[in-house]
């Protein structure tokens, strides 16, 4: 707090005026100077001024030297206390860092200053549990368990070349190389698009009829020998998994450079000790099936869950309190800093960066993000979620080994810096959450 106290003509986010309160503090002349006193005292035991025996510099002296740093010291221990007497007496619980909106402190003078700072928003969450949820379907087809055993066997299958020339046929892989270029749609007259980049490939393999294998490829290159050249059109549907192709028309010129063989291991117990720790290849299947249909349950769950939150958010209006908006901004930024040092950008072009537009750009989703916390934090009082310290203790845990931390230590660490309250209150609110929902489908 002591550190947070400071002026809002120059420091500190702008504040929500919705939900910023303001306190008026005075103290006595006589507090004021005693303070002063104490400081300066405190100031002569360790002094050494040229013609002084130590701890017997005069007051002038120090006062003279020293001004700026007196009056910091007795800011930072009168202001902040008086204020935490102020806030404390008024039933206030600030959530910002207060700023110092005016301050008169002089030696021989009363204490007078305002500090002003954001509070929790008061609102209701009545009706919350009435929110529409539709239940997803999370069974595991058999499709998708299919395509993903294809998938694995197929990276685990040797590439053999056909020396014999002839046509592809079925089950055979064509190597090929190829440019596409995405044809433009439709535009408005006089509207200028941004030239595309083409799609090309180099050795590529394609499984003539597999599943994977868009039709459009298989009907022009079944039938074709090494060296055959074509061009043809493919359409690729909207739900297509790579973005910049989903839902455009690409035209390729493809030649065919070879046909290839995958031949398929064995399926028995040693291919599936190469896979892990598993006692036969029908172990192998029955914990893929397993971990495939966990895996999709807590997917579709999670993306479920997301709605629900986003159906709370959009239901209950209130004033969000700007300097927690703020945090969020920083947050979402330094995720998106870690990921693009991760994926090889230097500090000089990070540096670069045009940070205003950035933080502008976060801003709508940290606005729902802390509306989202609040909203749960209100539910997780009407549901009486708890965090058990079990739970907590193994959370930590497991972050003392992610980051080799001990225990001990690592416990410590976070909770002088106020870390561990936070991670309590985000594991309340996951639990919230999933607790709400499962209410919600039944």
């Amino acid at each position: 707090m002591e550190a947070g106290l400071h002026s809002a003509h120059s420091h500190g986010p702008a504040l929500n005026p919705e939900v910023t309160r303001e306190i008026e503090v005075e103290a006595p002349v006589e507090e004021v100077d005693k303070a002063f006193k104490r400081v300066i005292k405190s100031y002569q035991k360790h002094a050494r001024f040229p013609g002084f025996r130590a701890g017997k510099v005069p007051d002038g002296v120090i006062r003279s030297k020293f001004a700026k740093e007196l009056r910091q010291e007795v800011l930072e221990s009168l202001v902040a206390e008086k204020f935490r007497t102020a806030i404390e007496a008024q039933n206030l619980r600030p959530i910002s860092q207060p700023q110092i909106v005016e301050m008169l402190l002089n030696e021989g003078a009363p204490l007078k200053f305002k500090a002003a700072f954001e509070v929790l928003p008061e609102f209701d969450v009545n009706g919350y549990d009435t929110i529409k949820i539709e239940k997803p379907d999370t069974d595991l087809t058999n499709d998708e368990y299919e395509g993903e055993l294809a998938r694995i066997i197929d990276q685990h299958s040797a590439v053999e070349s056909v020396d014999e020339v002839r046509p592809l046929v079925a089950g055979d892989w064509a190597e090929i190389e190829f440019s596409g270029e995405i044809k433009p749609l439709a535009e408005t007259v006089g509207e200028e698009k941004p030239a595309q980049q083409p799609i090309t490939g180099e050795d590529v393999l394609i499984e003539i009829g597999g599943r994977n294998t868009l039709p459009a490829f298989t009907d022009a290159l079944k039938g074709k020998k090494p060296g055959d050249e074509m061009t043809f059109e493919v359409e690729y549907p909207a739900d297509f998994g790579e973005q910049r192709l989903a839902g455009q028309t690409v035209s390729y010129d493809v030649k065919v450079k070879s046909i290839k063989k995958k031949i398929k291991p064995e399926l028995n117990a040693d291919f599936a000790k190469q896979l892990g720790d598993y006692e036969s290849y029908d172990d192998f299947t029955t914990k893929l099936r397993e971990h495939l249909s966990g895996g999709k349950k807590s997917r579709l769950e999670n993306i479920a869950q997301e709605k629900m939150v986003e159906e709370l958010v959009a239901r209950f209006n209130f004033p969000v309190p700007e300097s927690l908006v703020q945090q969020q901004v920083d947050a979402r930024l330094d995720r998106g800093l870690r990921a693009l040092a991760q994926q090889g950008m230097s500090s000089e072009q990070m540096r670069a960066l045009d940070f205003p537009r950035l933080r502008a750009a976060q801003r709508d989703s940290a606005v729902n993000e802390v509306k989202a916390s609040l909203i749960l934090d209100k539910i997780a009082d009407a549901e009486k979620v708890e965090i058990p310290q079990e739970d907590l203790d193994r959370e930590i845990l497991m972050l003392s080994l992610q980051q080799r931390e001990p225990v001990e230590a690592l416990t410590e660490r976070l909770a002088k810096d106020g870390t561990l309250d936070r991670i309590r209150e985000q594991m309340r609110r996951e639990k919230t959450g999933s607790a709400l929902y499962v209410k919600l489908v039944g």
